[in-house]
């Protein structure tokens, strides 16, 4: 069996969950709403407050499967209660971050500024600080949603490995090269 797979979910108060017949199963909680589709052999109970995921068979499809939806649904129980947050950071001399609602306005070395628009379920704020690198903040209950879109904002400008310029998440360890050494010997 798999250790993650065997582990029971428990459901915090104020979270509901819903199990259809078709196997779709429907989180609501205090931060909205997610529903994701699971496969029809993979076996989904809620008794007693908490939540188990089971296989019928220990095929390697049956055992793939497994583990993924539950740590699927634990990240949509743990996303309408708490969310998630990722911090990106711009690294480089003149590389600016600014938003207006939903629109984000991002400048990073390029002869023209990128204007990206953040999807609705995702809540995005900038901080632009003396003596700091310009962060941009993401907020969601979706869990996938929010590295999907953190992705596609690191991959306007990814970090370059000679001088480190770029947008990288916060805490992302950069691997520095050495540059080309001096001309004739």
């Amino acid at each position: 069996m798999s250790r993650i797979g065997r582990a029971p979910i428990s459901i915090p108060s104020g979270v509901n969950v819903d199990i259809s017949k078709s196997n779709l199963v429907t989180v609501k909680g205090p931060k909205g709403q997610l529903s994701e589709k699971v496969d029809s052999d993979i076996i989904v109970k809620l008794e007693e407050g908490e939540l188990t995921v089971s296989r019928p068979t220990d095929q390697p499809r049956h055992r793939s499967m497994h583990g993924l939806y539950r740590s699927l649904i634990n990240n949509m129980i743990q996303g309408v209660n708490e969310g998630y947050k990722l911090d990106l950071e711009l690294v480089g001399v003149g590389y600016r971050a600014s938003n207006t609602g939903s629109l984000l306005e991002l400048i990073v070395g390029y002869s023209h500024p990128i204007y990206f628009v953040v999807p609705s379920e995702v809540s995005v704020s900038t901080k632009t600080e003396k003596g700091s690198n310009p962060t941009i903040m993401l907020e969601s209950h979706d869990k996938q949603l929010l590295g999907q879109v953190a992705a596609k904002i690191r991959g306007f400008r990814k970090p370059e490995p000679y001088k480190g310029k770029g947008v990288r998440f916060t805490g992302e360890v950069v691997r520095r090269k050495a540059g080309k050494t001096s001309g004739k010997k």
